[in-house]
């Protein structure tokens, strides 16, 4: 009961890990029900399999590694029972994934590994290693890697190894009809925060509402909205303290998980994006951001400087430090937003060019394709 109640408290990928010994009879069945699949090697143009990461994403709330699957399983539909590219996501592995990557590979499947962060001891501890053990094998087992961005590259290659097949950098993608900037802004009257994502741990939130209780000092009228989930023991204790003792009540929303539409909607209601993630290894929610027309205030760390320019947003100084989390400094933070707020229309602008230059998925698709027919063609 205990070591139940010690193991909710961890970020869901290192509960997979520590779980995975100890799933040895869920993946010998896993085995015996691949090796009487019938299942038959795809002759004709890549068709894909995303293993089960599916399962969970035909709905209304898709958020993390499965947003990206949606966008591939439109422009090339998974089959269970016949294909040729079999295409994971370190943020959002299936169940039993080597089992499935050897199953595959031995019938001829070609195997491309999506790259997202790594563990490292500043939010996995002791767990690093049982993190970060399974995308070891999965990445040395591919045909082709594709890193969500410079620094997910160099953190893999510092903390799993160097991928032994080709690879290439291609960025998150986001829908620009669907995240798209408001007909008419919401008025600066009074200044909308939005902070947004699976909150993982606590001073993520916290330092966004230390932020707005700074704006609130220097007696500018403005108010939060912290939408998604808050992952981290007593959460929601913690965060409702802080804001009765910052005298915040009136002025902050909490929002639970929210579908991409809401999202899109969230965005097109505020005028800035505070994501104050350390060392985040491709955001998707700062790029939706982006195409929103929001700029965005967070650490100048992770991935984070490969996606904001100067024009777009504000990225503050943080130690790079792989043994201890940073936040940003609130009161940089809030000088970061008036800053933003005093030319909007200017880093709005800029924000929406940014995503739609970058980021826009029907390039990052016809890039896959790319990739998956000369993986098909033996040219890869």
């Amino acid at each position: 009961m205990i070591v139940d109640r010690l193991a909710r408290l961890l970020p869901r990928s290192v509960r997979r890990a520590l779980r995975a010994p100890v799933d040895v009879p869920a993946r010998l069945w896993f085995r015996y029900r691949l090796r009487a699949a019938d299942f038959h090697l795809a002759k004709d143009g890549p068709v894909l399999s995303y293993g089960a990461a599916l399962s969970q994403s035909i709905g209304a709330l898709v958020q993390g590694g499965r947003v990206k699957l949606t966008h591939l399983d439109r422009a090339f539909p998974a089959r269970a029972d016949s294909f040729n590219v079999l295409y994971l996501v370190s943020s959002a592995i299936p169940p039993h994934a080597p089992e499935l990557v050897r199953f595959a590979k031995e019938r001829g499947v070609k195997f491309v590994w999506n790259q997202n962060g790594v563990a490292y001891p500043a939010w996995a501890g002791p767990f690093t290693a049982e993190v970060n053990d399974p995308m070891r094998a999965l990445l040395r087992a591919a045909d082709y890697v594709v890193y969500q961005s410079a620094f997910c590259r160099a953190s893999a290659d510092r903390l799993l190894g160097r991928a032994e097949c080709p690879s290439e950098v291609l960025f998150n993608p986001v829908d620009t009809a669907l995240f798209s900037p408001a007909e008419t802004p919401p008025p600066r009257t009074e200044i909308r925060l939005l902070a947004m994502g699976t909150h993982t741990y606590a001073d993520r939130v916290l330092v966004t509402l230390r932020c707005l209780a700074e704006l609130h000092r220097t007696g500018r009228a403005a108010r939060l909205t912290i939408a998604g989930p808050m992952q981290w023991a007593g959460a929601d204790d913690e965060v409702r303290r802080t804001i009765s003792a910052l005298g915040l009540r009136e002025h902050v929303a909490l929002r639970p998980a929210f579908s991409q539409s809401e999202a899109a909607e969230m965005c097109r209601a505020h005028h800035v994006l505070l994501h104050p993630k350390y060392m985040d290894p491709c955001p998707t929610v700062v790029i939706e951001a982006l195409a929103c027309g929001l700029p965005v205030v967070g650490p100048a760390s992770g991935g984070l400087p490969e996606l904001v320019d100067a024009g777009s947003g504000r990225l503050l100084p943080v130690p790079e430090d792989w043994e201890r989390m940073h936040s940003p400094d609130p009161v940089a933070m809030s000088n970061a937003v008036q800053e933003i707020i005093a030319a909007w229309p200017a880093f709005s602008a800029q924000a929406r060019h940014q995503a739609a230059a970058r980021f826009a998925v029907e390039p990052w698709l016809e890039r896959h394709g790319e990739i998956f027919r000369a993986l098909l063609a033996g040219r890869q």
